[in-house]
Formats: C-alpha cells, structure tokens, sequence
C-alpha cells in the first residue's frame, strides 16, 4: 500500500497534488511520502514479532540515502546497513546510532574501516580473510576491538536479475561457505576482532522465499558448527533482498509471510537476529514525476519523450527494469507508445510498446515504485545536472535534496594553467 492516489481526477502524493509540485519544484522530480515510509518500517518490524528476541533493523543506505529518509526511519527506530565512509557520514549525519550501524560491503579501504571504529559503529561484516586481518590490525593499533560477523556465501541462486544477484558461488561477495568455519576460527583468535556471528544477503528483488529459506537454513547448520567447536555467537545478519511489486497486479511474498518463514528457521538459535531491508521499505514510498517534451511519430508506435531520463532513474537502462507509468490527469483514454528520455543513448528507454494512458505534450506522468534505487543511481550524464528530491507530509512538503544544476557541478571542475598558455 501506498499514499498516491487519485483525487479530483488529479494523482496526489498524500494530500499534495503532483502538479503544484511541477508547478513550484519543476521537473524531473522525485516525490517521496513520509506516510507510506513510517507505513513500511512499521510493518516490516511488525511481520517479524514472532521471533526469539527483539530484532536488529538497519535500513540499507544504498537504497536511499537522502537524509530526510533516513531520519525519519531513525525516528522509526531503524539504524542503518552501510557499504562506504560515505555512507556511514550521512547516517550518523541523519541521527543514527552508531552501535546500530552495520558497516557491509567487499570493498572497505583502510581509511574507511578507520572511519567505522573511530566512530564506534556496532559492527562490521567482514567478506574475507584480508580484510577481517586487517580490520584485526587497525584496531589492534587504536587499542579497541571491532565487533564483526563473517559473511558467508551460501552458494544459493536467488532467482533475480543476475546484476543483483549475491550469494552464487561466482559472486564477489562473502567467504565460501566451505572455507567459513576454519577462517572463523582463525580470525576469531585475533586480538583486535570480536567475531560474534555470521551474515548472509543473496541478493535483491527477491519475488520468492524458497532461496532465502535454503540460505538461512544453511546458515543455521553453520552456527550449530562454529558452537559445536567452541564458538560463542550472539548475532545472525539476514541480509535483506525481499522485492516489492513494480507491475500493477503483480503479487509478491508479503512481509508477515516472510517474517514467519524466519521465525521457523530461526526457531532455537538464541541470538539477536539482524535484518537490512531496503527496497522493501522505500520501493514503494517515491514517485518519480516527469514532463512529457513531446509526442513524436514513430514506425510502429509515437515515442513519448520525457524530461526525466536515464541519469535519473537507471534501472531500466541497467536492468531492464519495469516501473508503472501513469498520467498525473488521466483521461480515461489510453495509448500504446514508447516511453523515452532525452539522453543521447538508445539505452534511454523506459518502456517499449507500452500500454499507457494517453499523453501529449506537457501532461505530467509518473514513474511508480521509484523510492528505492532512484535518486540514489542519479548521474551528471549529458551535462544534465542532478534531480530534486521532495518528502511529502500530509498537506505540506518540503524539499529535501536541491535540484544541482550543470553550471554548479561545472564550478568544481578546473582548467589547468597548461592549457590556457600559448
């Protein structure tokens, strides 16, 4: 469930009618509902009340890190995944806690995993033997030890697009499940590490719980191995990975269901089970409204050219990805037509043939489910500049991201004296 809806015939965000947010904001612009986010957050820590123990929540930052976001799911009692320094500035930034901050990610430089122990965050999840050895070393240095957990890789196919995929065999992330127990038990012999558990993610736009089921359960036969030889663990990072719907129609596993697969799974562990959702919190709480430029001819079906592009929203030039189009006014009649962006790249498409309500130049449009890996994904491609970001509270918004236009990203760039001698 959402809160943008029809009102008057005029799609609202909230009680906000979309074109006043054209008309004052301009366009492309992201249109987030603080409603439908505190909606979200609530029930997915409601879907997991049948656990052993309280669960740990960390929102994952790369989903969108827009501080707004994600101080209102600090107020929701969430902390943060985070996969680099920059990451963990904005969170701590945005009000959250740094012992409810997990620092995840294959590729943690040295400078960041100072940054993640200088600011006391509540745990790293180490990917392999040379990071988790010197992680040991830096804080070893600084005379602290550094709580952490030892993501596996369980070798599990999750079934989605192969770009977000995680914990196949030849994927970067994680340590191979058959070489976890004995780098745990090396690691855990480091001075400067608390080794308290293991972490898995296989990935994101999950539209199916049997994989995650086959990944948790093996998981769990991997702490009854370390506790069987002598390991003490407290805590067991889920990942995230649950999808959302993007079609109209489309049914995926709901929150309560998968709360209650982990509940079963994780029946007896005795631990603090943690979680990162992501897309499933925000997916669906942001819209992405845009202006169609024009209706051009085409062979077989017009190309609707909008404003918003590619830069703007890349996942369906990355991933082919489906996001719902809707008319801000529709009018009852429809058309089929393909829905393009400006960008000098054929890339710049977002739907082909598409069914879609009837446009012409100037309506305004929407791309739904766009909350999550939206404005986050943004670029400067085509000298384009970056796009505004709005959070809706009931009647009022605001605007929580400045559109940065070209000249201002031109202004931090230098031409060097060589080039301008003669």
């Amino acid at each position: 469930m959402d809160h943008f809806r029809l009102i008057d015939g005029e799609l609202h965000a909230e009680d906000v009618p979309l074109s006043r947010i054209a008309d004052e904001v301009g366009t492309p612009v992201y249109v987030y509902s603080r409603a439908t986010f505190e909606r979200h957050a609530r029930v997915f820590r409601d879907a997991l009340s049948g656990l052993d123990r309280p669960p740990h929540l960390a929102f994952a930052v790369k989903a969108n890190p827009n501080l707004a976001v994600l101080r209102l799911l600090a107020n929701e009692g969430y902390g943060a995944d985070v996969v680099s320094g920059g990451e963990l500035a904005r969170a701590l930034a945005a009000g959250m806690a740094a012992h409810d901050i997990v620092f995840s990610g294959v590729g943690k430089t040295a400078a960041e995993l100072a940054q993640g122990l200088d600011a006391g965050i509540g745990q790293f999840n180490i990917e392999s033997g040379e990071e988790g050895r010197e992680l040991a070393a830096i804080a070893a240095a600084r005379g602290v030890v550094a709580r952490c957990a030892l993501r596996v890789n369980p070798d599990v196919d999750a079934g989605t697009h192969d770009k977000i995929s995680t914990g196949k065999a030849d994927n970067k992330f994680g340590v191979p499940i058959s070489h976890a127990p004995a780098l745990f038990a090396e690691l855990s012999q480091l001075p400067g590490l608390d080794l308290r558990g293991l972490a898995v993610h296989i990935g994101s736009q999950l539209s199916d719980l049997d994989p995650l089921e086959q990944a948790f359960g093996k998981l769990g036969a991997m702490l009854r191995e370390l506790r069987g030889a002598g390991h003490t663990i407290t805590h067991m990072d889920l990942g995230g990975g649950l999808g959302v719907p993007y079609r109209s129609g489309e049914v995926l596993p709901t929150p309560h269901a998968y709360g209650a697969m982990v509940a079963r799974v994780t029946r007896g562990w005795d631990v603090t089970v943690m979680f990162e959702p992501g897309r499933v919190i925000a997916g669906n709480a942001g819209v992405l409204l845009t202006r169609v430029i024009r209706v051009k001819r085409g062979l077989n079906h017009p190309f609707v050219i909008v404003d918003a592009a590619m830069n703007d929203l890349a996942r369906p030039a990355l991933y082919g990805a489906w996001h719902d189009f809707d008319a801000v006014r529709p009018s009852g009649e429809r058309m089929t037509g393909n829905i393009v962006g400006p960008i000098c790249e054929t890339g710049d498409t977002f739907a082909t043939d598409r069914q879609t309500d009837a446009l012409v130049a100037g309506d305004l449009a929407v791309f739904r489910t766009a909350g999550a890996y939206g404005a986050t994904m943004a670029s400067s491609y085509n000298s384009r500049g970056f796009v505004a970001e709005v959070m809706v509270d009931g009647a009022d918004y605001a605007v929580v991201a400045e559109r940065i236009l070209p000249a201002a990203i031109a202004d931090a760039e230098r031409v060097p004296d060589f080039l301008t001698r003669r």
